[in-house]
């Protein structure tokens, strides 16, 4: 048995609520595969931030980037504190200060009931056939918070917002892009920006096709933003590898979430090779939803497949993956799904479908 060593931010909202639901499954599929997780849980939260005024202190960020194998985050937001200053230093903090580059966001349909489009689309072998990947920049573009502010409260007031392409950045997700591709005998990479209406994101064409040329066994294809978000409707099962900028990444993986279900069934990781990452449900907190038990733990445990897979444990994520895919088929599901289940009968459903 090997062991990883795991740290918990549970966060805000349904958080706390989907992180206990999913990690016992979570826990149950590492273990299976002789992999033990020694889980320690960090207290960064809204109520956290109230309570002391801290949001994630330096100490506990070294203890991150020096002392863990994975960070394992469920929701941060809260109404109690409108500027999001702990949710900023914390998952925003991570992701720069760690240097975790890639935004890795995944769209498997794991039943045809559960996409808003037709449901006959599937491949011969029986499998759903909406099931690509995006590739998106994690530490430049617009969430840099780079800008100024003009004449604020009057009638001239200009907000301008800075958006940083790097060749260094650009160049680097794009390659993570194609080797994963690759490495999984991927056929064709799309690559999405603007740079029709944005002359400064023709870099991402360029470098493009400067590193698509050393995988002469990939094709190559590039969409600008709004097509492909036209596209991935009309035809999402072309689509095999995207790599884009972080906002446009950012705003089709939420559109690729609502072809397979919503973002209730939607996981994510931050990654840098060789890092600790930091894995997250998409969903966000939802305070509303807090404290009723109605929340969707099939992304929090399908994040935890991601985890597995990058802490080398690939059959226990496989059989997390497996076992979103039963209980999807058979129920129970949450309301966002389209069921009466609670968090708590759909997490019981996922051990049981783990054996």
């Amino acid at each position: 048995m090997t062991r990883a060593r795991i740290a918990i931010i549970a966060g805000d909202g349904i958080g706390p609520e989907v992180i206990d639901a999913g990690l016992p499954v979570i826990e149950a599929a590492a273990r299976s595969e002789g992999l033990a997780l020694d889980v320690e849980r960090l207290p960064w939260s809204a109520e956290h931030y109230l309570r002391t005024g801290e949001t994630l202190p330096d100490e506990a960020f070294e203890h991150l980037r020096n002392d863990v194998d994975a960070i394992l985050l469920g929701a941060l937001g809260d109404p109690r504190v409108p500027g999001n200053e702990h949710a900023r230093d914390i998952l925003l903090g991570l992701r720069f200060r760690l240097d975790l580059y890639i935004n890795f966001r995944p769209t498997r349909l794991f039943h045809p009931r559960l996409s808003p489009l037709r449901a006959d689309r599937r491949t011969d072998g029986g499998s759903t056939a909406i099931d690509f990947v995006i590739f998106r920049e994690n530490t430049e573009g617009q969430y840099l918070g780079k800008g100024r502010s003009e004449s604020m409260g009057t009638p001239d007031e200009v907000q301008v917002s800075e958006e940083i392409n790097s060749r260094k950045g650009v160049a680097r997700i794009i390659e993570a892009a194609f080797e994963w591709a690759a490495e999984r005998g991927k056929t064709r990479v799309t690559m999405s920006d603007k740079s029709n209406a944005i002359p400064f994101q023709r870099i991402w064409g360029r470098l493009f096709q400067e590193i698509g040329e050393r995988y002469p066994g990939i094709q190559r294809e590039h969409r600008y933003v709004d097509a492909l978000a036209l596209e991935l409707v009309r035809e999402p099962e072309r689509f095999q590898v995207i790599v884009t900028t972080n906002l446009y990444g950012d705003i089709l993986s939420d559109l690729g979430a609502g072809l397979i279900g919503g973002l209730g069934i939607a996981a994510s990781a931050n990654l840098h090779p060789g890092r600790a990452g930091l894995f997250e449900p998409v969903h966000g907190s939802a305070p509303p939803l807090a404290g009723k038990g109605v929340a969707n733990p099939m992304a929090t445990v399908l994040t935890g497949a991601l985890m597995l897979e990058q802490l080398g444990c690939t059959a226990g994520s496989a059989r997390l993956e497996r076992a979103v895919e039963r209980v999807a088929a058979t129920g129970p599901l949450t309301v966002d799904l389209g069921g009466g289940g609670s968090t708590a009968d759909v997490a019981r459903a996922l051990m049981q479908a783990l054996a």
